[in-house]
């Protein structure tokens, strides 16, 4: 799946020296250290060029624009299995309100002239669709890069790889829609997605992976969104064997889905109840990208675009919103 100008042998070869793949037993215990320097926090997305940039915006039809973001409310899914908090909105002036407070002081008839309205919103990082920054897991006191949490985390948060420092992803992007490729609507509660599953939705859509792609899994979770209880019940997920296919077959660059924990439970590694949050993050230095909205792209059958995304500039944060759009390529 992986198109490269060397044979196929040579190119998985070659990748797996790059990034540090070879070695298994070494990867499975130790956080990555980056190809791309000591001082590297972004990992993966080095692979963003300005010639990558160029050559899939070139590609750009400009007939359609999707937006792959969920809605923000009070109620909305979220994990708060390890006591996080919920999203909260409220208002802090309401026109009515100022009327009857004139928190501005310029008394009653300028409030009934002048409608204000001013709201406030409190919320985890990792809700909503986000992107999680490499500081999010590790291994052994470690984050990618070797990145000590003894020396790089203080009570404001990471001093490395936070949030604030992912750049604007600009990319190929893909699809893989595996419930459509076994004819189903959506996976079932637990469902764990296999590299084989992978293998036969690309077969079916005609696609190939390519270094440097954002490759987005649709389990067709998205469509209990409206519903937190159901949306986050006994989700599907990737299988780790999967993640590997994406990363060290496919090149993909960053990984997202439509669900919020990414991967299924009960965990395949006894050892480690988020193989795959570790694997991708502290191991590979690849991004998550979680509760990506893919129902348009899936109803009309996109399955590659460019990928536009740009997250919050959370200082030293795990994570943060992103706002990603999907636009079709010739």
């Amino acid at each position: 799946m992986f198109k490269s100008t060397p044979p196929r042998h040579a190119a998985r070869q070659l990748a797996a020296l790059m990034f540090g793949l070879i070695g298994v037993a070494h990867a499975a215990q130790e956080v990555g250290i980056s190809p791309w320097g000591a001082n590297d926090e972004i990992g993966r997305l080095n692979l963003i060029t300005p010639a990558s940039r160029a050559a899939i915006m070139a590609r750009v039809s400009g007939e359609q624009v999707y937006d792959l973001a969920v809605d923000y409310f009070v109620g909305m899914p979220s994990w708060q299995e390890a006591g996080d908090p919920p999203y909260q909105m409220w208002m802090t002036h309401t026109p009515h309100g100022n009327v009857i407070a004139d928190p501005m002081k310029v008394g009653e008839p300028m409030n009934r002239h002048v409608s204000y309205s001013g709201s406030a919103v409190s919320m985890y990082a990792h809700m909503g669709t986000h992107i999680d920054a490499l500081n999010h897991f590790g291994l052994n006191g470690k984050i990618w890069n070797g990145y000590k949490a003894s020396d790089h985390l203080g009570d404001r948060g990471w001093n490395v790889t936070g949030a604030e420092k992912l750049p604007p992803i600009v990319a190929r992007g893909v699809l893989i829609d595996v419930p459509a490729a076994k004819g189903i609507a959506m996976l079932p509660d637990n469902y764990r997605v296999t590299r084989k599953d992978l293998v036969e939705a690309l077969k079916k859509q005609a696609v190939s992976l390519q270094q440097g792609d954002v490759v987005l899994i649709r389990t067709g979770r998205m469509r209990n969104y409206d519903n937190a209880q159901a949306y986050m019940a006994k989700p599907p997920g990737l299988g780790l064997d999967a993640a590997k296919f994406l990363i060290e077959d496919g090149g993909a660059m960053v990984v997202g889905a439509d669900n919020l924990s990414f991967e299924t439970f009960p965990t395949e590694v006894p050892e480690n109840y988020l193989p795959l949050h570790t694997y991708l993050l502290a191991q590979q230095g690849a991004p998550i990208i979680e509760l990506v909205n893919l129902e348009a792209l899936s109803r009309d059958k996109v399955y590659q675009f460019a990928f536009v995304g740009a997250s919050l500039k959370f200082r030293g944060a795990d994570a943060a919103p992103i706002r990603p759009i999907a636009l079709p390529i010739r």
